[in-house]
Formats: C-alpha cells, sequence, structure tokens
C-alpha cells in the first residue's frame, strides 16, 4: 500500500481479527508510529493492582490508546498506524477527525475475519471479549464489510482497503511517498 507521509491508517475489524498481528508485520516503512491498544493495556498493568480484573480498567486502556492515536496524530510528521476495532461510526468519526484536524492522508484497513476466526483469534492471545459485547461488534462488522464489499466507501476515508486474514497472513507493506 502507498500512503503518505502524513496518513493516519487504522486498522479495523472485529476483535481477533488480526489487527494486531498485521500491526507487528508492517513491511517497508520504517519511521512510523505503530499504536495497539496492548501497549496502553501493557502501560496501565504496571501500576494498577494485580488482583484487579481487566474489565474494571478496560476504560482506562480505551481512553489511553485514544489518547495516544490523537497525541501522536498531532506530534509526529511520520504515518501513524493505529489498531482499532472501528466496528462503530462514532469511533470511526472520531478517528476522521484526529486525521482531519492534523491534516492527515486517512486510511482505512479493514481487516475481514468471519466471527469463528475472530473468537479462535482472542483465544490464541487469551483475551475474550464478552459475548454480548462481541455480538455487538459481529453486528456492527457484518454492516461494514457488507457496505465495503458493494463499494460504498466510508465517508471522510481517502483510501479504504479490505483484507482477509489469509491475505494479510504475510504482514502488510507500507511504502511512504515523500
Amino acid at each position: 500500500m502507498r500512503i503518505e507521509r502524513r496518513s493516519l491508517v487504522v486498522l479495523a475489524g472485529l476483535p481477533g481479527a488480526g489487527k494486531s498481528t498485521v500491526l507487528g508485520k508492517l513491511h517497508g516503512a520504517t519511521d512510523l508510529a505503530a499504536l495497539d491498544s496492548e501497549q496502553a493495556r501493557a502501560r496501565l498493568r504496571r501500576v494498577v493492582p494485580a488482583a484487579l480484573p481487566y474489565r474494571y480498567y478496560r476504560p482506562l486502556v480505551h481512553l489511553m490508546h485514544r489518547t495516544r492515536i490523537a497525541w501522536y496524530c498531532l506530534w509526529t510528521t511520520d504515518p501513524v498506524v493505529a489498531h482499532e476495532p472501528a466496528t462503530r461510526a462514532t469511533t470511526r468519526a472520531m478517528l476522521l477527525l484526529f486525521g482531519r484536524l492534523t491534516r492527515r492522508q486517512l486510511v482505512l484497513v479493514w481487516l475481514h475475519a468471519d466471527p469463528r476466526e475472530a473468537l479462535a483469534g482472542q483465544r490464541a492471545r487469551g483475551r475474550l471479549i464478552r459475548p454480548r459485547s462481541f455480538l455487538r461488534h459481529v453486528q456492527r462488522a457484518d454492516r461494514m464489510h457488507r457496505r465495503l464489499r458493494g463499494g460504498d466507501l466510508p465517508r471522510g476515508w481517502q483510501r479504504v482497503y479490505l483484507f482477509t486474514r489469509d491475505q494479510v497472513d504475510g504482514g502488510l507493506r507500507l511504502d511512504v511517498a515523500g
């Protein structure tokens, strides 16, 4: 994929679809900010009591992760590549806002996985989300996937790519213009 130097690339899709795996297998560009919510979770895990279940500090993880995305969009001139399920329209709107306010090219990379694959991905990493929450993600992701397959691109995104897990199994190559 060819992107501009000032881009916000959002790796989106169901929890467990493989976004973190793809983020860890980026090829090409060396100067970029790769942001994963797991980074925020790991930082918070060092300061919260060990006995505190994740569900109690999960909102802080999301807040910290999204704050980091905004911060990097604002302060770095390099591409920002962020992991975010983005199944909610409001989340995509927030990311669009971050990109627009910081004059970045907005690139949505939708990673499609069927629910069984995504659940297997969650099990493999040892982080299962609650069934009701996952069902809501599935419903929203299915709507987005149908839109993308039908050629209906989400408003505001300059580039949109649709991949399956198999297509990005070896990673994703980013070539930065300029």
